[in-house]
C-alpha cells in the first residue's frame, strides 16, 4: 500500500509547509505494544517520581515556549500572543497536577459493614486521546497530565491539520525524560483511530471534537464497552441583563467571542440581551469588535488571525450567507477577506431567531450572533435551546439572582460576570450533545482511573443479616 501524507499548511497564506508520512498498521501495532509495556511499569512508579517528570515538563514548555507558540500559529492560525499563553496554561497544568495528584488519588476511608472499607483509584491503562486543532497543546495537556499523573499511558491521534505540533508533543515528554512508551503520537488517519479502539491494548478513549465526531467514536467504543469521555461543541449563550455593567460585558463579550480567531468551544457565540438594554449593548459591543485588529497572526498586535482551514471558512461563509437571507441583518462584517489565507471579517449579525442558522447551529469562526428578549426568564428559554451544553455567560449585577438563575441553566459551566475559561482547578465538561465526562480538578483526574471499593471483613453480624447479596 502507497504510504499516505499529512500536509502541514499555513493557513494565513495558504502554502503547504511540509508533509508527514503516515504511520503503517505494522508502526500503529508496535506503538500500541509499547505503550501497553510501558503502562505495566509505569502503574507502579509513585507520585512523586511522576510528578518530578511533569515538572520537567512544565520547565521544558516554558524553556521553548517561543519555538511552540509559534509552530501553532504557523498551523492553525492562532494569533502569537494567545498561542504563548497556550503554552503556559500547559505548564501550568503539569505542575498543578504534579502537586495536587496524590492528595486528589488518595485512598478514601468508607466506613461501611466490614473492619475496613475504602475506596481506592487504580490506572485503567493505555488511553486513546483523540485531539482537535483549536488548541493543539492545551487539549492534550488538559488529558494528559492528570491522565499520566494517574499512572495511565497515552497514545495521541491528532488531527490532520497539525502534524507538527502533534510531533512536538511527544517531544516534550521524550525531552522531559518520560519512559519510552508512556506517551505517543500515532499519525494516524480518523478510520485508523476508530479501528484500534476496539484493540485490547486500548483501555480507554478521550475525545474532544465536533458531536458528529463523537457519535462515530462513541460508537466504536460502546461495541467493546470502553469508557469513554467526551468535550463536544458547543453554542454558548451570553446574556446580558438589564442591570449589567454594558461597558464590561461588551469588551470581555469580544473577547469571549473573538479568542482564537472565534475557533472555540467555549466561546459566547450566542448573545441573549434583555430588551431594556439591548440598543446600548449592541452598540458597545460592536464599537469593540470594530477596533479588533486582523492580520497576520505572527504579528503581535494581530487579534484576529485566519480560520484553520478554507473549508472552515466556506462553512462559515454558508452559515451567514444563509442567516442573512433568512433574515438576519448584518452590522458588522459578513464577508470572506480579499487576501492570501483564510481570513474571514468580524461579523456581528442581529435580528436572528431560533432558526437562524449563526443561532441554531455552532458557529466556528469571528461570528457573534444577538438577539433579543424580554427578560431573564426569556433569556433563560432563549439560552437553553438548543441541543448544546457546554459554557454560559451571565451579566448581573445582582449576584444573588445570579447564582439563581445559574441553576436553571444547562450547561456544564456557568461563569457569572466573566468569561468562560477552562482552569485545572475546576471540573471542565458539558450535557446534552456537549459530551459527558469531566476533565481538570479531582473530578477530571478520576475519570480515567478504576474507581475501586475494598472491604475488609469480618462482616458485623448485624448488618450482614440484613443486607442482601446484591
Amino acid at each position: 500500500m502507497a504510504t499516505q501524507f499529512m500536509e502541514s499548511i499555513n493557513p494565513a497564506t495558504g502554502e503547504v509547509i511540509e508533509k508527514f508520512p503516515m504511520l503503517s498498521e505494522e508502526q500503529v501495532d508496535r506503538a500500541l505494544d509499547d505503550a501497553r509495556r510501558a503502562f505495566l511499569s509505569w502503574r507502579k512508579t509513585s507520585f512523586d517520581e511522576r510528578a518530578s517528570l511533569f515538572r520537567r515538563a512544565a520547565s521544558y514548555l516554558r524553556s521553548q515556549a517561543s519555538m511552540l507558540a509559534s509552530l501553532i500559529t504557523v498551523e492553525m492560525g492562532k494569533p502569537i500572543t494567545q498561542a504563548e499563553a497556550e503554552i503556559e496554561k500547559c505548564a501550568w497544568s503539569c505542575d498543578f497536577f504534579a502537586e495536587k495528584a496524590a492528595a486528589f488519588l488518595a485512598d478514601q476511608p468508607h466506613p461501611a459493614s466490614g473492619t475496613e472499607s475504602y475506596v481506592a483509584f487504580d490506572p485503567l491503562g493505555t488511553v486513546l486521546a483523540i485531539m482537535p486543532w483549536n488548541f493543539p497543546f492545551w487539549q492534550l495537556f488538559r488529558f494528559a497530565a492528570p491522565g499520566l499523573m494517574a499512572g495511565n499511558t497515552a497514545v495521541l491521534k491528532h488531527s490532520s491539520n497539525v502534524p507538527q505540533c502533534a510531533l512536538a508533543i511527544e517531544q516534550v515528554f521524550r525531552a522531559s525524560g518520560f519512559p519510552p512508551g508512556v506517551f505517543r503520537t500515532l499519525l494516524i488517519s480518523g478510520a485508523m483511530a476508530t479501528k484500534i479502539i476496539a484493540d485490547p491494548r486500548i483501555t480507554a478513549v478521550t475525545l474532544t471534537g465536533s458531536d458528529a465526531t463523537g457519535r462515530i467514536v462513541a460508537r466504536a467504543a460502546g461495541r467493546v464497552i470502553k469508557k469513554t469521555v467526551m468535550e463536544l461543541g458547543g453554542s454558548d449563550p451570553f446574556i446580558v441583563l438589564e442591570d449589567a455593567n454594558l461597558d464590561e460585558a461588551a469588551r470581555v463579550g469580544t473577547q469571549s467571542r473573538f479568542q482564537n480567531n472565534g475557533q472555540s468551544c467555549i466561546a459566547a457565540k450566542r448573545f441573549v440581551v434583555v430588551d431594556a438594554v439591548f440598543d446600548e449593548f449592541l452598540q458597545r459591543f460592536a464599537a469593540e469588535v470594530t477596533a479588533l485588529k486582523v492580520g497576520n497572526p505572527q504579528d503581535r498586535a494581530t487579534q484576529i488571525g485566519p480560520l484553520a482551514r478554507g473549508d472552515l471558512r466556506d462553512g462559515l461563509e454558508r452559515q451567514v450567507q444563509d442567516s442573512v437571507a433568512q433574515g438576519a441583518r448584518k452590522v458588522l462584517g459578513g464577508r470572506r477577506l480579499e487576501c492570501p489565507g483564510y481570513f474571514y471579517a468580524p461579523t456581528v449579525l442581529t435580528d436572528v431567531t431560533g432558526n437562524t442558522p449563526v443561532l441554531s447551529q455552532e458557529t466556528f469562526g469571528p461570528v457573534a450572533a444577538v438577539t433579543r428578549a424580554r427578560d431573564a426568564d426569556e433569556a433563560i428559554g432563549i439560552a437553553n435551546d438548543t441541543r448544546y451544553g457546554l459554557g454560559s455567560e451571565l451579566w448581573t449585577g445582582d449576584i444573588e439572582r445570579a447564582k439563581l438563575l445559574a441553576r436553571r441553566i444547562e450547561a456544564g459551566n456557568v461563569f457569572i460576570n466573566g468569561m468562560v475559561r477552562s482552569d485545572p482547578r475546576l471540573p471542565f465538561g458539558g450535557v446534552k450533545e456537549s459530551g459527558y465526562g469531566r476533565e481538570l480538578s479531582e473530578f477530571g483526574i478520576r475519570e480515567f482511573t478504576n474507581i475501586k471499593t475494598v472491604w475488609i471483613g469480618p462482616a458485623m453480624m448485624q448488618e450482614a443479616k440484613r443486607l442482601p447479596a446484591e
